[in-house]
């Protein structure tokens, strides 16, 4: 059945979070979507918790899909794939939506013309006291594209809606023996083909970080899933147009993260650069450290 958004969900062992994501939408003042969620392999009741809101007199169609164990991305890929709504909403887990986010989300998306310049449509994140996550512009919305974020001072976690036949064209990466990336990887590569996003300014979306979230550990993350990790790198090193030092210094970042299991020379395949160039960037480096703590010793004893 067709809808106007998919609010989807990746689970994975928050049986203890889930119902309050899921009576924030049985508390929407709007009730054009769905509730698509898939299992990325849970140990806990999970199913069972939903085949309890199934029993419910929703307003709403919820659906629910397991996979073995293999990521937040690969389930995202999964629901891009299973989605009916035109619009695809991610809400982990552990978050919840304010009463009326899916209705600013379908009148923001309505107030586009040339839609297909656009990748979507995004509010604010906020805490559950209303606190703003991060930080924006001051006017209404701002049209602008994943890359020029900074530019307008869109700061911090946001609440990205996508086209859903924008995000099928650009799949998440998958690698073998890997279950993290982060999702600028694809957010990123939308916005260097030039899709825009309409950011307005609103929060819709109630986020908390808890000790068991993927943004909980990100270095851990980084560190056991290095190729994904390069891709990222490499990426940034590309679309954020990095001079020749901060190139350096984001080379040297990936392999003190990832040093631990993964060798020079595998770091730099990953990378795509010389096994040389990864050297004399860390080189190049410390150079820069050292010559930092001596003008700093130099400057304490004037």
């Amino acid at each position: 059945m067709s809808c106007t958004v998919t609010v989807f969900t990746p689970a994975y062992n928050r049986a203890y979070t889930l119902e309050r994501l899921y009576n924030s939408l049985v508390n929407q003042t709007c009730f054009d979507f769905e509730w698509l969620i898939v299992d990325d392999g849970s140990t806990d009741n999970t199913k069972e918790l939903v085949d309890g809101f199934l029993e419910n007199n929703n307003q709403f169609s919820i659906r629910y899909f397991f996979q073995n164990n293999s990521g937040k991305h690969v389930a995202i890929n999964k629901g891009v794939d299973l989605a009916n709504g035109y619009l695809f909403l991610i809400v982990d887990s552990d978050d919840y939506l304010i009463d009326t986010a899916i209705e600013k989300i379908i009148k923001w998306e309505s107030t586009i013309k040339d839609k297909y310049n656009y990748a979507g449509v995004s509010g604010n994140k906020g805490y559950a006291n209303g606190e703003m996550i991060g930080d924006t512009f001051r006017d209404k919305f701002v049209d602008a594209t994943s890359l020029e974020r900074e530019k307008y001072s869109i700061i911090g976690d946001k609440s990205e809606v996508f086209y859903t036949n924008v995000l099928k064209q650009y799949p998440f990466p998958v690698y073998d023996g890997e279950k993290f990336i982060t999702e600028t990887v694809v957010w990123y590569k939308i916005a260097a083909e030039g899709y825009k996003i309409r950011w307005f300014n609103e929060i819709i979306y109630i986020a908390e970080y808890l000790d068991d979230g993927l943004s909980f550990d990100y270095t851990k993350l980084y560190a056991n899933n290095p190729k994904g990790f390069a891709l990222s790198v490499k990426q940034n090193i590309e679309f954020l147009n990095y001079n020749k030092s901060r190139v350096n210094i984001e080379y040297c970042n990936y392999y003190q993260i990832v040093k631990e299991n993964t060798s020079i020379k595998q770091a730099a395949d990953y990378l795509g650069i010389k096994q040389t160039t990864l050297l004399k960037a860390i080189f190049l480096f410390y150079i820069g450290v050292a010559k930092r703590k001596i003008i700093r010793k130099k400057n304490d004893k004037e």
